[in-house]
């Protein structure tokens, strides 16, 4: 009797493992990122001094910023806001993201052919957008943006923190006037 109660105990074990393996394997390929330039693998890597709200995005690809934002505006200017134009997003896009060498993000209309609609398609999720700011792009809108992610070798100056890039989608999409849905705040 006791070598069955072992062996349906050593059984749970086995199993539980084999369950929990499956749902660490899960997180993992939702939140495996993507490179916007050529589509390869994009090795972010968690920090010890990353913040909840980021270790909670590289868990699940999905940013806590922007429900935050949309809930209460006023974060928005100590936030976002302050660290796209600290860190010289506006040079690029704007200081209203209405885009001046790169594409507007606002969507709200422009001269340019990138000013109603993003660049690249994945930009109208979370996940896409932080790729891009986090791995630069190739510059399919007449530009190229360098990687910003300061987990990435080849990033830009001092880099941003998962966190920084995070609290700067949130603004992006607060400041949002297109007519596409948006899917950022299902």
């Amino acid at each position: 009797m006791l070598g069955f109660k072992s062996i349906k105990a050593a059984l749970l074990i086995s199993m539980l493992g084999f369950v929990s393996l499956i749902a660490t394997t899960q997180v993992s390929a939702a939140c495996s990122f993507v490179s916007t330039k050529d589509s390869s693998a994009l090795a972010i890597k968690g920090t010890d001094t990353d913040t909840p709200q980021a270790k909670e995005f590289l868990e699940t690809c999905i940013n806590p910023y922007t429900k935050a934002y949309a809930a209460d505006p006023t974060l928005i200017k100590a936030g976002g806001k302050k660290l796209f134009g600290y860190n010289g997003c506006s040079g690029c896009h704007g200081g209203k993201l209405e885009g001046v060498m790169a594409p507007s993000l606002r969507k709200d209309g422009g001269q340019g052919a990138f000013d109603t609609r993003w660049v690249y398609a994945k930009n109208a999720t979370d996940k896409g957008m932080f790729e891009t700011i986090s791995g630069g792009s190739a510059g399919v809108s007449g530009g190229v943006m360098s990687p910003w992610n300061i987990t990435l070798a080849e990033h830009v100056g001092d880099g941003l923190t998962t966190d920084d890039i995070l609290k700067i989608i949130g603004y992006i999409r607060s400041e949002y006037r297109g007519d596409g849905e948006k899917t950022w705040l299902k």
